[in-house]
């Protein structure tokens, strides 16, 4: 059973009674598998406040929207040549053929499967994620990434994992991260959409992914 058939079963159980129910994961299988560095980003939920029941792996096959996935997508191409420095210029007009290429071989989950608006509900998301913290382990285990990127949702996938005891890193510019059970690194870092200048927010995720790298 190929990855894809792994999350749609898994899904079929999670969202069994469920109204709205999201479902996300690998955009494509064969795109992530060949790529240089498989990265998961684990996000909250979907911004789709009036709307439901569809699916994220799709969405962002057909490249996605600005919002959220512009940014991303400027970390993938990045992340893909971590040994060069590129240019802003190179990066600040991102098309959506542009996300396409980029986005295809990513994986991003959101630990709330029922969407929310523009900001999270902070006791509503946290609620879900207790609830569904078997799920979202069963989830998180059929990717194997090389790394792992937290948007905003680094101390929930610490409590998930069961790995909230364990020791947190700091980059030299206090980017944190911390190794999972097969010590492989998760970085708790912030969201795409964050009120930050585009370019701080890429090259700062960049730097910590390039010193991370040299430490692991």
């Amino acid at each position: 059973m190929n990855i894809y058939e792994e999350e749609n079963k898994l899904f079929a159980e999670w969202g069994k009674g469920r109204i709205g129910f999201v479902a996300d994961g690998v955009v494509s299988e064969k795109c992530y598998l060949n790529a240089p560095t498989k990265i998961c980003f684990v996000l909250k939920e979907v911004n789709d406040k009036d709307g439901a029941g569809w699916d994220l792996r799709k969405f962002i096959y057909s490249g996605a929207r600005e919002q959220t996935w512009d940014n991303i997508a400027r970390w993938v191409k990045c992340i893909g040549h971590i040994e060069q420095a590129i240019n802003w210029n190179a990066l600040k007009n991102i098309t959506k053929d542009d996300r396409k290429a980029a986005l295809r071989s990513i994986c991003a989950m959101n630990l709330k499967k029922a969407p929310g608006g523009h900001t999270t509900n902070p006791k509503i998301f946290s609620t879900a994620v207790r609830d569904d913290k078997e799920f979202i382990n069963k989830q998180y285990s059929l990717y194997s990434p090389d790394i792992r990127i937290c948007c905003g949702t680094g101390s929930h996938l610490q409590w998930i994992l069961d790995l909230d005891k364990e020791k947190v890193y700091e980059t030299t510019r206090g980017i944190q991260w911390f190794l999972n059970s097969e010590s492989k690194p998760i970085i708790i870092y912030n969201h795409p959409n964050a009120r930050i200048a585009s370019s701080l927010l890429v090259y700062g995720l960049v730097d910590a992914v390039r010193e991370i790298n040299q430490k692991i």
